[in-house]
């Protein structure tokens, strides 16, 4: 049974950074997808970005692009999200998921998940 277990959460002011973990195990991911979602208050959950386990494909979403970098430590099973030049509007839950096969952005098709770290941003 796959599990993911999330870190890093917490208080940074506007402008700062900080890198959330994401520690996997119960299978071999290497046929998986790995993504970081978010939920805000009073919103649904949304993409972030996701990287591919084999090749290392990433994709983010617009509103991190430039300012968020996914990765991962394949001796860890570990995979990150360093989170630079945070602003209010990136307070949320920050989930991470796993599905075998290609990523998608799509929460639904995500078949684990995390149980979730808050991340706040105070102005």
């Amino acid at each position: 049974q796959v599990r993911l277990v999330e870190s890093g959460g917490g208080l940074v002011q506007a402008g700062g950074s900080l890198r959330l973990s994401c520690a996997a195990s119960g299978r071999t991911f290497s046929s998986y997808a790995m993504a970081w979602f978010r939920r805000a208050p009073g919103k649904g959950r949304e993409f972030v970005a996701g990287i591919t386990w084999s090749g290392g494909v990433t994709y983010y979403a617009d509103s991190v692009k430039g300012r968020f970098t996914i990765s991962k430590d394949n001796a860890k099973n570990t995979v990150y999200l360093q989170m630079n030049t945070l602003n209010v509007e990136d307070t949320a839950v920050y989930y991470c998921a796993a599905r075998p096969g290609s990523l998608i952005t799509v929460a639904r098709v995500y078949d684990d998940w995390g149980q979730g770290t808050q991340v706040t941003v105070s102005s």
